[in-house]
């Protein structure tokens, strides 16, 4: 199955509409109540993720009836759903507030991102920025771009590659064993600059665009990655697990490294992961 662009275009639609309705007006408006820890203290959910979860995921079933949609809500609930995307003919990912610890902490930075994915690979990706109010579209095979509200369309372009000392890099350590934790930090003075957002959507947005080089992540939830690694792969970009395998939204251990070509990536490998060859 391959989406059109108008059908990628009513997806974002439908993203924008459910942030408009059920995120913003809770930004900054959240209650003691409003705000739950679920596995531990630093994964939070506000009213804000399961209203615009609900509107998302009634509005792809009505858009297209028997898809499979696994919300991060839903998953929590239902750990099962993760294990039927194998063989779903159809099923969207769904990250209705991508960012949430941000979010209720009032930090303008977070995201709503959705992918599409058929047999277990990701043919279609969507990420949605409340505030700037545009979202970035990846289709397999066809590029990505981004919409602005007024229909505006802007190719998306990975950075140039460059030298490990001028690589601006988002890494996320804070799922990674300790040892390597340990490792990678101390290594990550050999870049240019290191950040972190606290939000894939707007992480996988910068290298998407051009504004950083390098993206490294440990726990790779599909709803956190899905969206990012197609739009980044229909941007340019290069990306690998961290044992050289390609990505996959079937797997959610073994890392993943975004880079703007594949010299870029091997020498993120050896240089911040200290891993050899694959």
């Amino acid at each position: 199955m391959r989406f059109s662009a108008r059908e990628a275009e009513e997806v974002a639609a439908l993203l924008r509409e459910a942030a408009a309705r059920e995120v913003l007006p809770r930004f900054r408006r959240l209650a003691a109540g409003d705000v739950r820890a679920k596995s531990g203290p630093l994964d939070l959910v506000t009213e804000a993720d399961e209203a615009a979860e609900r509107r998302i995921a009634a509005g792809l079933a009505a858009r297209f009836p028997g898809a499979l949609i696994v919300g991060e809500e839903a998953a929590a609930a239902e750990p099962a759903l993760l294990g039927r995307l194998a063989e779903a003919p159809l099923a969207f990912v769904v990250d209705p507030v991508d960012g949430t610890a941000n979010f209720a902490a009032g930090v303008p930075l977070f995201g709503v991102m959705a992918a599409a994915i058929v047999r277990g690979e990701t043919v279609a990706g969507w990420i949605h920025d409340p505030l700037g109010d545009d979202t970035l579209i990846g289709l397999r095979g066809e590029g990505a771009w981004s919409l602005s509200r007024e229909g505006a369309r802007h190719d998306c372009r990975v950075a140039p590659p460059a030298p490990l000392g001028r690589m601006v890099g988002a890494v996320s350590w804070g799922f990674m064993p300790p040892e390597r934790k340990a490792a990678v930090l101390a290594r990550l003075p050999a870049l240019g600059a290191a950040l972190n957002f606290r939000c894939a959507a707007h992480e996988y947005r910068l290298a998407a665009t051009g504004g950083a080089h390098l993206l490294i992540y440990n726990r790779l939830m599909p709803w956190d990655h899905a969206p990012g690694q197609l739009i980044h792969a229909e941007a340019g970009g290069a990306s690998a697990q961290f044992d050289g395998a390609a990505y996959s939204p079937l797997r959610h251990q073994g890392g993943l490294i975004c880079a703007p070509d594949g010299a870029s990536l091997a020498l993120v490998r050896q240089e911040i992961l200290g891993l050899g060859a694959p």
